[in-house]
C-alpha cells in the first residue's frame, strides 16, 4: 500500500498539471504571437535600446495576461468547448477545475500583471485598464458579433500603444500605425484559428471571422495581411529604419504567401500549421527591427 502522503503528492500534481493547462503552459504560441508585437514596439520606440526595467515589465506582463486571457475564456466557453473538437479535453470541459476556479487564476493572474505596470508612468497605467477590460471581455464577443477577431487584435496590439507611452510618455503616428498593424495581422491569424473550427462553431452557433469571410475567407486573409505589411512599411519609413528592416518585412511576406499555400485546401490541420507559422512571421520582423537597429549603432 502506498505511503499516505503520496497519493496527497499525486493530487496536488494533477490540479497544478490542470491549471497549467488551464493557462496554456503547454501551448506557448499565444504567448509568442503577443509578445512580437511588444518588442517590435519596445525597440522602435526606444530607438534599439529598451530599458531594461520597462522590457522586463511587458516580458513578463505579456505570460501573465495571455495566461489570464486563457483563464477567462475557458469559463466563457465552459458550456461550448465541450461540443468542440479542439477543446473538448480542456480542463473545465473535463472537470478537473470548477469554473470558479479559472475566474480566480485569472484574477489574481491580471492583479499581478497590474501591479507591475503601476512601476510604470501614468499613461502607461491608464492604458493598461484599457487593454485589461479587452482582455476580460473578448472571450464573450463570439456570441454577439462576427468580427471577434479584430476585437482580438485590439487587444493582443493593446502592448504597443503601452510600450510607446511607457518608453516616451507619449504613443506617436509610428506607435498608432504599428497598432493597427497588429490589429490586421491577428485577424489574419486568428481567421485561420477560426477555420480549424468553423465546423463545429456552426454548429454550435459560435461566431467568427471564418464564417462571416465564408468562401471569401483566403482573399480576407491576403488582405488582412498586405494592410498589415503596409503598415509596417510605412513605419519603417517614419523611424528611417533600412535594408535589415525591409529584409525582415519581405520575409514576413514570404511566410504570409507560404501560410495561404497551407490552407488551400481548408484542411483543419493545415489551417492549424499555417496558423502556428505566424510565430515565424513576428519572429521575421523582429529580427529585422533588431538587427537594423544594431546595425545603425555598431
Amino acid at each position: 500500500m502506498p505511503p499516505r502522503g503520496h497519493g496527497a503528492l499525486a493530487r496536488v500534481t494533477a490540479r497544478l498539471s490542470s491549471y497549467g493547462r488551464l493557462i496554456r503552459i503547454d501551448r506557448p504560441i499565444g504567448t509568442l504571437l503577443l509578445l512580437w508585437p511588444t518588442l517590435w514596439a519596445l525597440w522602435i520606440s526606444a530607438a534599439g535600446h529598451p530599458d531594461s526595467r520597462i522590457f522586463l515589465v511587458f516580458v513578463v506582463g505579456v505570460f501573465l495576461m495571455r495566461s489570464a486571457g486563457c483563464a477567462m475564456n475557458d469559463y466563457a466557453d465552459r458550456n461550448i468547448d465541450p461540443h468542440v473538437t479542439r477543446t473538448r479535453d480542456r480542463p473545465l470541459p473535463r472537470g478537473e477545475i470548477h469554473p470558479l476556479e479559472a475566474l480566480a487564476v485569472a484574477a489574481l493572474l491580471g492583479l499581478v500583471a497590474f501591479l507591475l505596470v503601476l512601476q510604470l508612468n501614468t499613461l502607461t497605467v491608464l492604458l493598461s485598464v484599457i487593454g485589461g477590460f479587452m482582455a476580460a471581455s473578448y472571450p464573450f464577443l463570439k456570441r454577439v458579433t462576427s468580427l471577434p477577431q479584430l476585437y482580438l487584435g485590439a487587444a493582443f496590439g493593446w502592448a504597443v500603444p503601452m510600450s510607446f507611452a511607457a518608453q516616451t510618455g507619449a504613443v506617436p503616428l509610428s506607435g498608432w500605425l504599428l497598432f493597427l498593424a497588429v490589429l490586421l495581422w491577428a485577424v489574419a491569424y486568428d481567421t485561420m484559428y477560426a477555420m480549424v473550427d468553423r465546423q463545429d462553431d456552426l454548429r454550435v452557433g459560435v461566431k467568427s471571422t471564418a464564417i462571416l469571410f465564408g468562401r471569401w475567407d483566403r482573399a480576407a486573409i491576403a488582405i488582412c495581411h498586405g494592410g498589415a505589411l503596409s503598415l509596417l512599411w510605412a513605419v519603417g519609413g517614419l523611424e528611417q529604419l533600412g535594408a535589415w528592416y525591409a529584409g525582415g518585412l519581405l520575409a514576413a511576406g514570404a511566410l504570409a504567401v507560404w501560410q495561404q499555400v497551407l490552407i488551400r485546401g481548408r484542411d483543419p490541420q493545415r489551417c492549424f500549421a499555417a496558423f502556428l507559422n505566424n510565430n515565424a512571421f513576428g519572429l521575421a520582423i523582429f529580427l529585422g527591427v533588431m538587427l537594423d537597429y544594431s546595425l545603425i549603432t555598431s
